[in-house]
């Protein structure tokens, strides 16, 4: 029996499967970060109310993850490392965010084709998203479309509070859920001063002079 032949060739063998790994690793790495990074700008045209550049935006960062998802096909483990799912995450916060804003309906984590931890983090990300654009309709005097976009916080926040499963389930679910609910009080706070101060103003105005 010719020892030295068997192990060289089981060297031979790890080195073949660890080198096509760290392909894997490099290559869904680089496809993740460019990935968030992609997501990060949508988002930013999502609150300067430019949907068709946010739009081009998640089409360029869906091309990222398929690749991520194709160089992790047949690498599990990798996929599953942690930074797919923060892409992931952030593709939902992206798609999310959109359709609140922009009043769409809201896509699927199976449209999207991410992870339900992924999906339900990026919710409560897009739902904290909301107060930029709360405080921007109360600058501008629109009380009622702030309350519709708070209402959509609101229900997120109701939502994710059922979820109550182990954090190495749901990706970390609760720690978003604790930030959403800080982000939620304090626009409670801003919407509910706007709406008091709008009934004063309201009280305060002269009736109209009688027609007749």
């Amino acid at each position: 029996m010719d020892r030295g032949a068997e192990i060289t060739t089981a060297g031979e063998i790890a080195r073949s499967e660890l080198e096509a790994k760290h392909r894997a690793r490099e290559a869904t790495l680089t496809a993740s970060r460019q990935a968030v990074r992609t997501c990060a700008i949508a988002i930013r045209a999502v609150q300067r109310r430019e949907f068709e550049v946010a739009r081009g935006h998640i089409a360029a960062a869906r091309v990222l993850l398929d690749e991520a998802a194709g160089a992790t096909e047949r690498h599990l483990d990798v996929r599953y490392a942690g930074f797919l799912h923060d892409a992931q995450k952030e593709f939902a916060e992206a798609n999310l965010t959109l359709a609140f804003v922009a009043g769409e309906p809201m896509p699927t984590a199976a449209e999207l084709g991410v992870e339900t931890p992924a999906y339900l983090n990026g919710m409560c990300e897009a739902a904290s998203e909301l107060r930029r654009q709360i405080l921007d309709c109360l600058r501008h005097g629109d009380l009622g479309r702030a309350e519709q976009l708070f209402a959509v916080m609101d229900e997120v926040y109701g939502q994710m509070i059922t979820v109550d499963y182990p954090e190495a389930l749901t990706g970390g679910l609760r720690r978003s859920t604790d930030a959403l609910r800080a982000v939620l009080e304090r626009t409670r706070g801003d919407v509910t001063t706007a709406a008091v101060a709008a009934r004063f103003e309201a009280a305060a105005r002269p009736p109209d002079p009688d027609p007749a």
